[in-house]
């Protein structure tokens, strides 16, 4: 019998060790696919300060272009602004005519791998904030700091936080406000930049993560939570609420009333430290899935993460394509509502608040990095000038966190982050898409690399190390 335990033993300790193996081989296989990413395999030459001669600038802070001017960057930083720069030994770059304009920001996406940090350089946008935080966002944060990798500035919260009803795997479930305590304080430790306050908190566990949040310095990102009323959540500590169908969902009841938004707008417009982001790409992907049977073989799916596409794409088509079997009026009612969504941001910039580009991107068929490019399209159909469009992806959203105002417009101390356009989004806006180059931190990356990024990304082979991940996080954070 003895003889036998031992056998087991050994078979179980051959077969642990040949798990950690594989996982471990997997894991270093996409390490190595992503190799492209590392900042020693860019051009070391985009390293250096540099001056922009010859450019048109669009600052951002103010309405205004600068014609034909010269930006001195050093280390990254802007470090001048004029009509002609004098920087001896500093390499020139000639713009010939383009415009410069400070790199987008997403405020609202969900990050499942490395790939996307590229898909995101490709399509101009220099930062995002995370919203749905796991432990691999942690290295993947602190990779891109130390500037071992390059993509876009990153920020994240933690783990969405919930209160004991369970809504999903995928959120935290908190059973009181002792425990809400002392998963801020947790999350603080770790290094997540935020906490994201999700649907179902009630009021005393919310009250509880307020309360730690600003005792720890961290900002809130709130997902509506039907436990309080709406208003509730125009808490200094509240820093932006998401999701424009989430007004039509609670305090207008699911009815497209006019006169009940007019009374939501007002009491958001007396909230002075709380912005928007509207998520608008999102919710008409609902709609663009009840127009189209076939959307989940549409090419450009290829840029979705391999394992979201195989279960969270796959689940919203099987909803939404059931529930338009049952029910034929669907179609006009979700699109009925994406209009008022665009009534909804309309009425709430008239009315001063800020509204911050972000577009739910990783989830479903909402695509990373092209889909900031819709977000503002939308922008432009509720009626927003170019102007005040291209403001909700630069200076509206560094402005939404202390620790993002180094960024967003183009000033002197400023981080370089910017794109170099081949004509004004100011009068085109279509033109942010194609930028010709892209500053990260100031260093620079031109069109023929950016295009590299999102062909390294189409099709890629790593659902299983995306699943791994994703079970890491069910382990650590459950």
């Amino acid at each position: 019998m003895l003889k036998i335990v031992k056998i087991l033993g050994k078979l179980i300790a051959s077969l642990l060790l040949l798990l950690i193996i594989t996982v471990l081989v997997i894991i270093g296989i996409d390490s190595y696919r992503t190799g492209y990413l590392k900042t020693d395999a860019i051009d070391q030459a985009a390293h250096n300060s540099y001056v922009i001669t010859h450019v048109n600038v669009i600052p951002m802070h103010k309405d205004t272009v600068y014609q034909n001017t010269s930006v001195y960057i050093k280390n990254g930083i802007i470090a001048h602004i004029a009509d002609t720069i004098s920087a001896p030994n500093v390499p020139t770059i000639n713009a010939n005519g383009k415009y410069l304009c400070p790199g987008l920001i997403d405020m609202h996406v969900h990050v499942w791998d490395t790939y996307e940090l590229g898909l995101y350089l490709a399509n101009g946008v220099t930062a995002v904030r995370n919203v749905w935080g796991m432990p691999m966002h942690l290295r993947m944060k602190e990779a891109l700091r130390t500037n071992e990798l390059i993509g876009p500035e990153f920020f994240t919260s933690g783990p969405k936080i919930t209160g004991p009803e369970f809504i999903g795997d995928d959120n935290l479930q908190i059973f009181s406000p002792e425990e809400a305590t002392e998963k801020v304080i947790d999350f603080k430790a770790k290094g997540y930049d935020f906490i994201k306050a999700y649907y179902g908190l009630p009021k005393d566990t919310y009250d509880a993560v307020i309360t730690q949040a600003a005792k720890e310095t961290m900002d809130i990102i709130a997902h509506p939570s039907q436990k309080v009323p709406y208003s509730y959540h125009f808490n200094p500590q509240i820093r932006s609420i998401e999701h424009a169908e989430d007004i039509v969902q609670q305090p207008l009841a699911y009815t497209l009333d006019t006169v009940a938004l007019a009374r939501v707008v007002d009491t958001f417009a007396q909230s002075t430290h709380t912005a928007f982001c509207p998520t608008l790409t999102v919710y008409n992907n609902i709609y663009q899935i009840l127009q189209n049977d076939t959307i989940l073989q549409m090419p450009k799916l290829g840029y979705m993460n391999p394992l979201i596409k195989k279960v969270d794409s796959q689940a919203s088509f099987d909803r939404w394509y059931q529930t338009k079997q049952k029910d034929t009026g669907v179609v006009v009612r979700i699109k009925a509502q994406h209009d008022f969504h665009l009534k909804i941001v309309k009425e709430l910039h008239d009315a001063g608040v800020p509204i911050i580009c972000g577009t739910d991107a990783g989830i479903g068929i909402t695509l990373p990095g092209f889909s900031l490019h819709r977000e503002l399209a939308f922008y432009k159909a509720a009626g927003l000038s170019n102007y005040e469009v291209l403001k909700t992806a630069t200076i509206n959203a560094s402005q939404t966190h202390s620790i993002m105002n180094h960024m967003g417009s183009i000033e002197e101390g400023k981080t370089a982050n910017m794109l170099l356009l081949e004509s004004n989004p100011l009068t085109d806006i279509t033109t942010l898409q194609n930028p010709a180059m892209v500053f990260s931190k100031g260093r620079r990356i031109n069109r023929e690399t950016l295009e590299t990024f999102e062909t390294k990304a189409y099709d890629r082979n790593n659902l299983w190390v995306s699943a791994l991940r994703y079970a890491e996080n069910l382990i650590i954070e459950k």
